[in-house]
């Protein structure tokens, strides 16, 4: 019997999906791990002056006032430079943009170890905000260029590990240079602590130069075949999306704006936690800034562990409003409890569900104006809602550390965060479903 040189249209179809697979397999391995690893080096450097708090306030003789101002006073900077910056990144290419960021940022992240006075502080707050404007978009747009709206949620859920990842490994290690360090060569443990926590910042952005390609075409570890396949998913997602004409038409878009607003809230509830968490866990009843680091690590832990099973449940079911607005819930509800608590026990598990709420609705959110922008409506988009939402940044240490000192009490700025956190899953519900949800 002859055998039929057709192939039929159950294999082809079959070698289609493996080839999708194993193209996107190829992608993830090759740029997610070394992605996450140039986030945390960057959200170390953006939250160690947490830890740096427990020996600088002291030393220089600062109120909370004063360091919650400092804290904030970066995203000022970085409000005004996001936008520019992302634009930048699209129009040049994300190589080069991204590596001048880092490097950028390292040498001034450093620089943080010979400041001395509340002025010097801010202005280098402000400058460290500048240096670092359009790294979290410029990646969130990087991706992008790669993975299509249904494999995001997975991919972004990955990429945004590295924030819990940062106080895994930078609570414990920042304890440990505290303590270690202080007194070597005349400086103390929190100088020390900004001048070795640059250094991954520094050798990274070298590294991207070397090792990030700007597009699928550029990729020369794809096969023609695999780059064909990437190219074929985005091109027919892409006519879906909105692409604006004009400044006008961009700025009247309201989704825009609601987006904006709803990650302000999340962005609110994210740096209420991170500046505060180390004093949280002292305040509990933990002396020694080693094991407040070690302790400070646990909800990060937490947080780790959830955010994949996040992403793929909202891959899964699609149901990419929800997957935001019931971690926003839940980091509520735990910011709102923690003022009734006693105990380190407690409080830890508290911290745990806030931090695993709040980091979860982070990586959930990018699913939602990435699935009907593209193009530089993309690119400006993404950076506007990502900068004026990081004015959530400014306020939330500010409003924080302001109310702390007004009231004597913890509480009154936990109860704050709680509340925008609330608010901001409210306005989920006035996301168009069909536009979102896919």
């Amino acid at each position: 019997m002859k055998t039929s040189s057709v192939t039929s249209p159950a294999a082809l179809a079959a070698a289609a999906t493996d080839l999708e697979t194993r193209a996107y397999a190829k992608v993830t391995r090759r740029l997610v791990p070394f992605l996450m690893l140039c986030y945390l080096a960057a959200y170390l450097d953006r939250v160690n002056v947490g830890f740096a708090k427990l020996q600088m306030l002291s030393d220089l003789r600062w109120s909370d006032t004063v360091y919650g101002l400092g804290a904030g006073i970066f995203f000022l900077g970085y409000f005004l430079f996001e936008v520019p910056s992302n634009l930048i990144l699209h129009r040049f290419g994300a190589r080069r943009w991204l590596a001048r960021i880092m490097i950028t940022w390292a040498v001034i992240s450093a620089s943080f170890s010979v400041v001395g006075s509340p002025t010097a502080f801010y202005v280098m707050r402000f400058l460290l905000g500048v240096a670092e404007a359009g790294f979290a978009p410029g990646v969130i747009l990087y991706i992008t260029y790669w993975f299509p709206q249904a494999r995001r949620a997975k991919v972004m859920a990955l990429f945004f590990m590295a924030i819990p990842l940062a106080s895994i490994v930078g609570a414990p290690l920042s304890g440990w240079i505290l303590e270690t360090f202080s007194g070597v060569h005349g400086l103390r443990g929190w100088q020390w602590l900004f001048a070795l926590e640059a250094l991954p910042s520094l050798l990274l952005g070298v590294a991207i130069l070397f090792y990030l390609d700007d597009s699928i075409d550029a990729a020369r570890w794809l096969a023609p075949d695999e780059k064909a396949v990437l190219q074929r998913n985005l091109a027919s997602e892409n006519g879906d999306k909105v692409a604006h004409h004009s400044a006008a038409a961009f700025l009247s878009d309201r989704r825009l704006w609601l987006l904006t607003a709803i990650y302000f809230c999340i962005v609110m509830g994210q740096y209420g936690i991170t500046f505060w968490l180390p004093a949280i866990v002292r305040n509990a009843g933990v002396s020694g800034a080693g094991t407040v680091g070690l302790l400070a690590a646990i909800p990060y832990l937490v947080a780790l562990a959830c955010l994949p099973l996040i992403g793929r449940s909202s891959d899964r079911t699609k149901a990419r409003r929800l997957h935001t607005g019931v971690p926003m819930l839940v980091a509520a509800a735990a910011l709102f409890a923690l003022p009734y608590t006693d105990g380190v026990g407690m409080a830890l598990v508290l911290l745990s569900l806030a931090a695993a709420g709040a980091i979860g609705c982070t990586s959930q959110f990018w699913t939602l104006p990435t699935a009907f922008l593209g193009g530089m409506t993309a690119a400006a988009g993404i950076a506007t809602i990502n900068c004026i939402a990081n004015l959530a940044g400014f306020f939330s240490p500010s409003l924080v550390g302001w109310l702390n000192d007004v009231t004597g009490k913890q509480g009154a700025g936990l109860m704050l965060t709680s509340s925008v956190l609330l608010v901001g899953a409210c306005m989920l519900a006035f996301v168009p479903k069909q536009i979102v949800d896919r």
